[in-house]
């Protein structure tokens, strides 16, 4: 998902994202782990997802609290 895409969502659906893209990072360790993964690239793409969508929380929090 891109960082535009991920800009115009709300703080829960931002946090809703990062739970789902945990949970599909932990599927794919798991994956791994027993020689199944398929797209080994697909690891890093989760994980660079889920450093945007905390970066954009962040932001709301800073946000929040310079308010």
């Amino acid at each position: 998902m891109k960082i535009k895409e991920l800009k115009s969502l709300s703080v829960e659906e931002l946090a809703r994202r990062e739970a789902e893209l945990r949970q599909e990072m932990m599927n794919l360790r798991i994956q791994k782990a027993s020689g199944q993964l398929d797209n080994p690239a697909r690891i890093t793409l989760v994980r660079k997802a889920i450093a945007r969508v905390q970066t954009l929380l962040s932001q709301h929090r800073l946000a929040a609290a310079a308010h």
